[in-house]
């Protein structure tokens, strides 16, 4: 099932801030990404409604099976493709920016493949 890139980015963001505070609640995302509260509001709403994130009483944020799954494939791409892009001589900044972006459009294969080359060397 492909979803929005933005849905992409907010759950990547979600593990990312689970992985170095423990928890994550809206505003965390609003002040990782810089995006106002009304912004992650909805997008929470969305994700929630579309079984990607459980939210609990508290604002404690959750992302389920498929969200986890979906955020777990986008960190992997970003780290992998800024290492694959620092390695080439783009420096960590600009190779960070443009794995942003690339992680959302590549191929399975041909994620694989610079994977495979990344490793080797």
């Amino acid at each position: 099932m492909k979803i929005q890139e933005s849905a992409e980015n907010y759950l990547e963001t979600i593990l990312i801030i689970r992985q170095r505070k423990g928890y994550v609640r809206s505003i965390d995302i609003v002040n990782e990404l810089d995006f106002t509260k009304p912004s992650v509001s909805v997008a929470m709403k969305n994700l929630r409604e579309n079984g990607y994130i459980s939210m609990d009483e508290k604002g404690y944020i959750t992302l389920l099976e498929k969200g986890e799954e979906i955020a777990q494939t986008m960190l992997e791409r970003h780290v992998m493709l800024t290492k694959w892009l620092t390695q080439l001589g783009v420096d960590e900044q600009t190779a960070a920016h443009d794995a942003c972006r690339i992680e959302h459009v590549i191929s399975k294969e041909s994620f694989e493949a610079i994977k495979k080359h990344v490793s080797a060397t």
